[in-house]
């Protein structure tokens, strides 16, 4: 078992790993809002289901694209201050087994 240190992580990359995972995330929470939307315009009758259904096709979309911007920003950001932080008192020990 060998004691490794991470001393530095890309930043853009690890940006992008982060756009990603909150780009599905974002994915699951429009689905649950979709159906949220669907459900409030079945029970407001016509009007509200044309709405409902517009409303849902853009959480679908507009919510992914937003988590994987603040995912991607988040990301760069984080890993920045990991690198300043790992390079004042030491590193991320893992266990390469």
């Amino acid at each position: 078992m060998a004691i490794q240190y991470i001393n530095k992580v890309g930043v853009f990359s690890f940006g992008k790993i982060l756009a990603a995972i909150y780009g599905i995330l974002g994915l699951i929470a429009g689905v649950i809002m979709s159906l949220m939307t669907l459900r409030m315009g079945l029970m407001m009758g016509g009007a509200g289901l044309s709405s409902g259904l517009m409303s849902g096709l853009g959480a679908i979309i507009a919510i992914p694209i937003f988590y994987g911007m603040v995912g991607y920003v988040s990301g760069v950001i984080i890993a920045a201050i990991f690198n300043g932080i790992a390079g004042l008192i030491g590193g991320l020990e893992i266990d390469i087994g």
